[in-house]
């Protein structure tokens, strides 16, 4: 994809604002935006953020900033969008799962649903991409909901999913990250704490996405 003159959003949680850098600098949108200073880049990451809306409030209400209202804050006009999200819903929502089709907020299901929705409407000339979460360490594998239980891999099933639902490109970071923090000597390398990336994480993090986005069509 040609970004001279494009604006860029990534829409995002605590890796996508960048913590476990060392410095703001490091983290993969501002590796992105020094890579590429013909295009205007947003980075909408804050950490603890969902996808789906919560019925319970958090103990930190920035958590509740869902994806869904953020889309608000975006610029007029965008050339290509960039959702990376998933993990806070696994690691510490409550919505339930849903299915495909759905198109209640309160479920993830239906909450990539409407989301991918208001982002079509409001830029139905742009690119959308959605990217899968990382690997989680292991302490964290498994969340229980008060209907079920679900893997970090059921999110990821239900990214890819909706995406398709929609025609839109995925990038699976689950399957192609290289990042692992089961494997000691990947979360030594690459993670500051098995979930987010240190600096070594975000520049591996940052050349995975930058291809992808320049392979786009």
């Amino acid at each position: 994809m040609n970004l001279t003159n494009k604006t860029v959003c990534f829409l995002g949680d605590s890796i996508t604002k960048g913590t476990g850098a060392s410095a703001k600098e490091h983290c993969y949108v501002s590796l992105f935006a020094a890579a590429h200073p013909e295009a205007t880049v947003y980075n909408f990451g804050i950490g603890g953020t969902r996808i789906a809306k919560q019925t319970v409030p958090s103990t930190n209400p920035n958590w509740d900033l869902d994806f869904i209202d953020r889309v608000a804050q975006f610029p007029a006009t965008a050339d290509l969008i960039c959702v990376f999200g998933g993990t806070n819903d696994f690691g510490h929502g409550d919505a339930p799962m849903g299915k495909l089709g759905d198109t209640d907020p309160h479920t993830f299901y239906g909450a990539l649903h409407t989301l991918s929705t208001s982002l079509i409407n409001k830029y139905p000339e742009a690119r959308i991409v959605f990217f899968t979460p990382l690997h989680r360490d292991h302490k964290v594998h498994i969340a229980v909901r008060d209907d079920g239980e679900w893997t970090l891999d059921d999110y990821v099933r239900a990214i890819k999913e909706n995406a398709a639902y929609f025609a839109l490109p995925v990038l699976d970071l689950n399957a192609i990250s290289g990042i692992q923090p089961h494997v000691p000597i990947l979360k030594e390398r690459y993670t500051k704490d098995g979930l987010h990336p240190n600096d070594a994480g975000y520049e591996r993090l940052f050349r995975i996405v930058n291809r992808f986005i320049e392979n786009l069509q």
